[in-house]
């Protein structure tokens, strides 16, 4: 991809000037314009600092795991010469990726998780999948986008702000007004945010409803059945 190879070239040239850390900053901005090329908007959003949040918000519900502005939904872009500026402003920024308008997002606990993974690769099924830590697994999907029906959808506002993440246990359905981090992303405990091999941007995004079916029947049998909130989300 012409574009990344230029700005592939930029990041690399720019960090052995700044010295680059432990991590692989040239990987991690490839990562991001792979998304971004697959239709992904993104924002900036908070970072571990130690075992905090960059936010410093005293008692932060979601270290690491929110939007840096309360714009994040218009901030949210494709636009790659923004990414970078953005990147070279705060080069530890994690990103979020703002779900409803090219990918919603079925957020579901590991154990879930990983029996879906078995059962849609046997179905063939093998949309992007991102892990979150050891606790949750990530499952992009096609959008319903907006229906004809509002009756029938209207925007998300489970996980839209990180207070009310403890709250949704089991299934969340990510999609217009909500968010979730976009790989490669840092944790406070040191875990991160990564997609499963060979489940990255690239791939096809399967319909939502296909893969909810086999999510529900994975978080009834490890027993994080979701409750009837999430038919909003």
């Amino acid at each position: 991809m012409e574009a990344s190879g230029r700005w592939t070239t930029w990041w690399r040239k720019r960090e052995r000037q700044a010295g680059a850390g432990d991590t692989d900053p040239v990987a991690r901005l490839d990562q991001l314009l792979q998304a971004v090329a697959a239709g992904f908007p993104v924002a900036p959003a908070a970072h571990p600092a130690g075992y905090r949040c960059s936010c410093d918000r005293i008692g932060c519900p979601a270290p690491a795991q929110h939007p840096v502005s309360f714009a994040w939904q218009s901030q949210a872009t494709t636009d790659t010469e923004q990414l970078t500026r953005w990147l070279s402003r705060d080069p530890q920024a994690n990103f979020i990726t703002a779900t409803g308008r090219a990918h919603d997002v079925l957020d579901v606990p590991a154990e879930a998780g990983r029996l879906a993974v078995e059962r849609l690769d046997a179905l063939g099924v093998v949309g992007p999948v991102a892990v979150v830590g050891e606790d949750r697994h990530l499952f992009f999907t096609a959008t319903r986008g907006t229906p004809q029906d509002e009756d029938e959808w209207w925007p998300s506002v489970l996980d839209s702000t990180p207070d009310t993440m403890s709250e949704h246990p089991g299934l969340r359905w990510h999609c217009r007004g909500s968010y979730t981090l976009l790989p490669p992303a840092a944790l406070p405990d040191g875990s991160e945010v990564r997609w499963l091999e060979g489940r990255g941007p690239e791939r096809r995004l399967p319909d939502a409803l296909r893969v909810l079916d086999v999510l529900t029947d994975a978080c009834t049998e490890v027993g994080a059945v979701a409750e009837e909130q999430w038919l909003i989300g």
